[in-house]
């Protein structure tokens, strides 16, 4: 019998990984995944919505927050979050509507664009959705008037429509950057 040397044993290797190389599927697991988009569940008065996830920078607790004097009644006030002072705004009173009374579920959907650095009060947050390109829909029914602004088409899951409501589209809106009471 035989003895295998080191060289022969490594050899031996270096030929499966290359017919492992020659055989593998050519796609990647990344082009794979870009058929994805994956986004952010959230509901606010009683409606889903689907936020991009890049978009959102991190989801938090409410923190205790100090009151901003002379600013708008939704911006519910600032925290320390590590160190960094983190505004909170409540986006029931900035869409023009009573806020509910605080809720376990209440979470912050933290948006970091375009020099806005801040966090949007959501009532739940429903998890991470991935929908698949081809259930992408452009035209959507609005139920909201006031949510119209922020909101980008949708995805189907089933029977169920998610509408994609954009943080960035938030951040950048002017009514939304003035806080201060004038």
């Amino acid at each position: 019998m035989s003895e295998i040397t080191d060289i022969q044993a490594f050899e031996f290797l270096q030929s499966i990984e290359q017919r492992s190389f020659e055989s593998a599927s050519v796609s990647t697991r990344e082009e794979d995944l870009s058929r994805f988009w994956t986004g952010v569940g959230f509901r606010i008065s009683g409606n889903d919505y689907v936020v991009r996830l890049n978009e959102v920078a991190e989801i938090i607790s409410i923190p205790r927050h100090t009151k901003v004097p002379g600013a708008k009644n939704w911006v519910k006030g600032l925290a320390n979050i590590r160190g960094t002072l983190l505004p909170i705004m409540d986006l029931h009173s900035f869409l023009g509507r009573k806020a509910p009374h605080a809720l376990r579920r209440q979470r912050l959907l933290v948006v970091n664009h375009d020099g806005v650095h801040c966090g949007v009060i959501v009532d739940e947050v429903l998890g991470l959705n991935h929908f698949e390109d081809e259930d992408w829909v452009q035209e959507i029914p609005v139920h909201d008037d006031a949510m119209q602004p922020f909101l980008n088409g949708g995805f189907y899951s089933g029977e169920k429509l998610w509408t994609v409501f954009s943080l960035n589209t938030l951040a950048e809106t002017p009514s939304f950057r003035q806080v201060a009471l004038i």
